[in-house]
């Protein structure tokens, strides 16, 4: 197969429904019309003579031969799209990029308004997405630059992500100011007894401090999950359930609650901010990772 005579563009195509799971997705993420993202499709499959995508329900499924491109495609254009960005030479205060940072809904406002306030006077132009992603596909979203930066707990990946810590966050516990058995101090026969909201994006599992009970033999009674901190800070407030946060958290949605230490010795949560090695290169990503550092550090 001569490459000279492919339409590498089909391959954009193709990468854009892979993640996005769907022409109509793609087509909003191309910013193409539907029947032009079909049309580069149905190129690709008679090029490939290979289906590529078949339509389970309302999902695109990819087949064997899509699945083991995928993994090439998605890298050849992220190495492309850096080689660009090196190329160009980058002045914040006219670039028009525009950054995706992975992070968990309940650690947006702990970083970003510090972020969006010094790029109001020296990068007036560059945009921000906050955007939530599988902790499984953290990896290859970075190396294909689907995201360029993540922010997330400490996680066991290759050497080509670079980390760098934050902060450990002290863990502590929120309870009404009425409360008719936590009223000024808590040992961890109290806490146990006690019911709990549990803020987490996942369906099920445990939260970090189920893990550390649950090796001193312990659980707790969960009443409910929610995503927001602020949610859970309302909850407190309208029942007898107990939160429990990072201290940070806490001091940004309490305005009247009991704020207690964790009951038990427990490690604080570190924190670390991710990037791929190859960013390292891109003089836009440098500077984007040090305006993004010293917003972490701030808030931190």
């Amino acid at each position: 197969m001569n490459l000279s005579r492919i339409d590498l563009n089909l391959f954009t195509v193709f990468d854009a429904i892979y993640r996005e799971g769907g022409i109509t997705a793609a087509s909003k993420r191309l910013h193409l019309s539907q029947p032009a993202v079909s049309h580069a499709l149905g190129r690709l499959r008679e090029l490939l003579e290979d289906p590529l995508f078949e339509r389970h329900g309302n999902e695109m499924v990819p087949t064997p031969l899509a699945r083991t491109l995928a993994v090439t495609i998605g890298s050849s254009l992220g190495n492309l799209e850096q080689m660009l960005h090196r190329a160009g030479r980058f002045d914040p205060a006219t670039s028009q990029r525009v950054f995706a940072i992975a992070v968990r809904e309940s650690q947006e406002s702990t970083f970003l308004p510090a972020l969006l306030t010094k790029l109001a006077t020296t990068a007036p132009n560059i945009d921000v997405a906050a955007v939530r992603i599988e902790r499984r596909d953290l990896e290859d979203d970075l190396q294909s630059g689907d995201i360029d930066f993540a922010l997330d707990v400490a996680l066991p990946l290759s050497a080509d992500v670079r980390r760098e810590l934050i902060g450990a966050a002290p863990l502590v516990v929120l309870a009404r100011t009425g409360h008719p058995v936590v009223q000024g101090s808590l040992d961890l026969e109290t806490y146990l007894a006690q019911e709990h909201v549990l803020v987490t994006g996942r369906r099920r599992g445990r939260g970090y401090e189920d893990a550390v009970l649950a090796k001193l033999g312990l659980t707790r009674r969960i009443r409910v999950r929610c995503q927001q901190h602020a949610a859970a800070n309302e909850i407190v407030r309208r029942t007898d359930l107990l939160a429990t946060m990072s201290r940070r958290q806490a001091e940004l949605v309490n305005k009247d609650h009991q704020m207690l230490p964790f009951p038990t010795d427990i490690a604080a949560l570190d924190s670390y901010l991710y990037w791929h090695a190859r960013a390292e290169d891109d003089p836009a990503s440098r500077w984007f990772k040090s305006a993004l550092l010293e917003a972490l550090h701030a808030e931190s």
